[in-house]
């Protein structure tokens, strides 16, 4: 069992990627602003959203699920889970187009994907996901969906050629209640 392949919420689809994501990927993954907190190369050319795509693509899908972030047929973010000691914690991951940023399309796509995993693995005890400490707009998607602030690591992170401080976000099965 694994992930749902597809997933639709009122506004969105999230499904898996495929070669022609890549176009979409550098529409917005070009812009610098988009990138701040990421750890991707500057400037971000087409090579690297074609070189992102073809890395989601290898990725065993069991262990390392993605799914594209599409509003009709563009893709404007992708989602990722990556599932540790036989799928009991899963670290989650995401990024979205700078021009859809507070419209609360990431905690929709986010409160999809872990309640899929939920339903789908009943052994899945806790959801924790990351970011450099000032990414305040991250931080807001995690505490939407009601996960708790757990730690902030000290130059845990590196990032455009400096260590930044990272925070850590967790939730726990039994504190999910989605959106």
């Amino acid at each position: 069992m694994s992930v749902a392949e597809t997933i639709e919420t009122p506004r969105l689809n999230l499904r898996p990627h495929t070669d022609g994501d890549a176009d979409d990927i550098y529409a917005y993954a070009s812009d610098p602003e988009w990138g701040k907190f990421l750890p991707v190369p500057e400037p971000y050319l087409q090579e690297h959203a074609v070189e992102h795509v073809e890395k989601i693509l290898s990725r065993d899908r069991e262990q390392h699920p993605t799914r594209a972030v599409c509003i009709g047929p563009q893709v404007v973010g992708d989602v990722n889970m990556r599932f540790f000691a036989d799928h009991r914690i899963a670290e989650i991951g995401y990024g979205l187009s700078r021009s859809y940023w507070g419209r609360g399309i990431m905690v929709e796509a986010v409160n999809a994907i872990i309640s899929s995993a939920f339903d789908c693995y009943t052994q899945l005890v806790r959801v924790r996901a990351r970011a450099n400490a000032e990414n305040l707009g991250s931080r807001r998607v995690m505490e939407k969906l009601g996960m708790s602030l757990e730690g902030q690591l000290r130059q845990d992170s590196f990032e455009c050629g400096e260590l930044h401080d990272e925070v850590v976000y967790g939730l726990l099965r039994n504190e999910w209640h989605g959106i």
